[in-house]
């Protein structure tokens, strides 16, 4: 209540501790926001984010230190073999059409080289994208040999061509891709890639593995929580996992052996009181007629009837076997016992017809919330859907109504209002608590609200 009075409470301080922080909540909430909401991808990107941060970091080591120390060694020493071609032309230009030269370049160095007349240098050709070998040779180029140059590292995909300016002749030199570059380092980038790939592949198995016994461990506590068998589940996969899957099937136990006990105990107690309301009867039987033997009678009755309340109230329907049922004709039996109490009745239904309910307990519950809108309206309208995964019934009628603020209080058992609406013929105060049970039974809730028709609107959604 302090909180409604704008007390500031623990929600309100969380609040503005979560705007204190700033950015920092803002960039959680769009993290947490983005990420997968299951827990199989959850575990991948546990797995696979670290493994790609790894490999990012030794992609980059590795290009940065590794590729360009060895681009640039073998640059150097492809600059240098030039250099020193360079060095022989000049200082022995006897050598007749330069044939020493190119047999030397050939032999010793590997390199294609040659003499040519003097001749403007090409325009610069398109740099490459990743030009860490133009970039490399040009620098050597410069420092080393200080004359002008062109070179091509595009044109032909195995050779380097390489032409520098003597001033009265040009040589020009081909040099193999791999004596100037680290051209095998893909080979490295692909088993670092294909590993990954690999180990992922082995983590994605292995993962759906570990998770399918919690998957499964959650698709029997729902068919528990709505009352459906549960078939073919056993303890498996991790020893966690066993763990709560043993906790899950012993609670399920407990459970079952419980209701078994209840049932067991209310049969007894049903016969016995269900033998001295006979003896009743029987003894009214021999009292002949008059106003006082009627209202012992119809007192009897009364009582006959708030047995059978409380009994099924403390029964419940946790027997019952679901099944596929009709859901149109039990929406048109409901509105059938609502007319023979004296109140007209509409019924619509779309989606589709059949859900697997328990039927005798779910048409109690609907027939209770019925009996309690004829009991107090003249008109009451009966809507029903099925549809993505859902089964939405609901029940307006044009009576009174009840306040608002006591749509929750009206579920409690026994409770009695001045024109209470929950209050059945025979006076017990169970009917909308009965309903209640039933429907959370099959894992859904009752809501209350405003019809549309004046009255009360009692909503019904149930897993479909």
């Amino acid at each position: 209540m302090a909180e409604a009075a704008g007390e500031p409470g623990p929600a309100s301080a969380s609040d503005g501790e979560r705007r204190r922080r700033g950015p920092l909540s803002g960039l959680g909430r769009f993290v947490y926001a983005h990420l997968p909401k299951r827990l199989f991808p959850r575990s991948i990107l546990i797995v696979a984010l670290p493994m790609i941060l790894l490999q990012s970091i030794v992609a980059y080591v590795f290009m940065e230190r590794h590729w360009q120390l060895v681009t640039q060694r073998l640059s150097e020493g492809t600059t240098r073999d030039i250099a020193a071609l360079i060095e022989i032309i000049e200082s022995y230009p006897q050598d007749p059409g330069y044939a020493t030269v190119e047999r030397i370049a050939r032999d010793s160095l590997g390199l294609a080289a040659q003499v040519l007349p003097e001749e403007p240098l090409p325009p610069p050709a398109e740099k490459p994208f990743f030009s860490l070998l133009d970039r490399t040779l040009s620098r050597l180029i410069s420092e080393q040999i200080r004359r002008p140059f062109w070179i091509d590292t595009v044109g032909r995909s195995d050779f380097v061509e390489i032409r520098i300016d003597l001033g009265d002749k040009v040589l020009r030199v081909f040099a193999r891709r791999s004596q100037t570059y680290a051209s095998n380092a893909h080979i490295f980038l692909v088993w670092m890639i294909g590993a990954s790939l690999v180990l992922l592949a082995i983590a994605v198995l292995f993962l759906r593995n570990q998770i399918r016994p919690i998957q499964a461990l959650a698709a029997a506590a729902e068919s528990f929580g709505k009352g459906r068998p549960i078939e073919g589940f056993r303890p498996r996969g991790a020893l966690e996992v066993r763990q709560a899957a043993h906790a899950f099937l012993e609670m399920r136990r407990r459970i079952e052996r419980q209701i078994e006990q209840r049932t067991t105990m209310l049969a007894g107690v049903s016969h016995d009181l269900r033998t001295v309301l006979t003896r009743f009867r029987l003894a009214l039987t021999f009292l002949g007629d008059g106003p006082e033997v009627a209202e012992l009678k119809q007192d009897v009755d009364d009582m006959q009837g708030m047995l059978e309340a409380y009994l099924a109230f403390a029964r419940g329907d946790g027997d019952e076997v679901p099944a596929a049922t009709d859901l149109p004709a039990l929406l048109e039996d409901v509105a059938a016992a609502v007319r023979r109490d004296g109140a007209s009745a509409s019924v619509a239904f779309e989606g589709t017809p059949a859900a697997v309910v328990r039927p005798n307990a779910f048409r109690r519950a609907l027939l209770n919330l019925g009996a309690n809108a004829a009991r107090h309206a003249k008109t009451v309208a009966i809507a029903g859907r099925h549809a993505e995964g859902w089964v939405t019934i609901t029940v307006e009628d044009d009576g009174p109504g009840i306040p608002e603020e006591m749509y929750e209080a009206v579920f409690r058992p026994f409770l009695r209002l001045d024109e209470a609406r929950n209050q059945d013929a025979g006076g017990s105060g169970l009917g909308l608590t009965i309903a209640r049970d039933v429907v959370r039974g099959h894992g859904g809730e009752i809501a209350l609200g405003r019809s549309a028709l004046g009255g009360l609107r009692a909503q019904v959604r149930i897993p479909g």
